[in-house]
């Protein structure tokens, strides 16, 4: 999975949207377990967690840059849906654009705190990046 683009994050909300995001993945499918030494990550700040969603996330003020983590390399997930999900009331505005493994292309809008997806995320087939949780997780 390859992600790109750019988005305008307050670098004050940056610890707010860690929680969120956290949050978020509980009760879901993915690579962040916090009760995994081997696998959880300490760190407050979206760079830090970024890689569990498939990520590498570089921080210049208010502007992240998002760009495909070479470390692990860590495969789309329930959790990778709420990470952009997530983030999104923090966000004022900008764009992520995924590329799967298998071509499949979808991308992720912000502006003013909404989110709209554009294309079918290639992991789910799905539309629209909402849900509940998987129970079974």
């Amino acid at each position: 999975m390859h992600p790109s683009g750019q988005v305008d994050l307050p670098e004050e909300l940056d610890a707010a949207a860690v929680a969120a995001v956290k949050a978020a993945w509980s009760g879901r499918r993915g690579w962040y377990k916090p009760d995994s030494a081997a696998t959880y990550v300490p760190g407050e700040t979206l760079s830090d967690i970024a890689g569990y969603a498939g990520a590498s996330i570089k921080r210049d003020g208010d502007r992240i840059t998002f760009g495909h983590d070479d470390e692990g390399d860590p495969k789309w997930s329930e959790q990778a849906t709420a990470f952009y999900v997530a983030i999104a009331p923090f966000v004022l505005t900008g764009a992520v654009h995924i590329e799967g493994e298998d071509g499949g292309r979808w991308s992720y809008t912000y502006a003013d705190g909404q989110l709209t997806q554009q294309g079918c995320n290639g992991w789910d087939g799905t539309g629209e990046p909402f849900g509940e949780p998987d129970p079974n997780a």
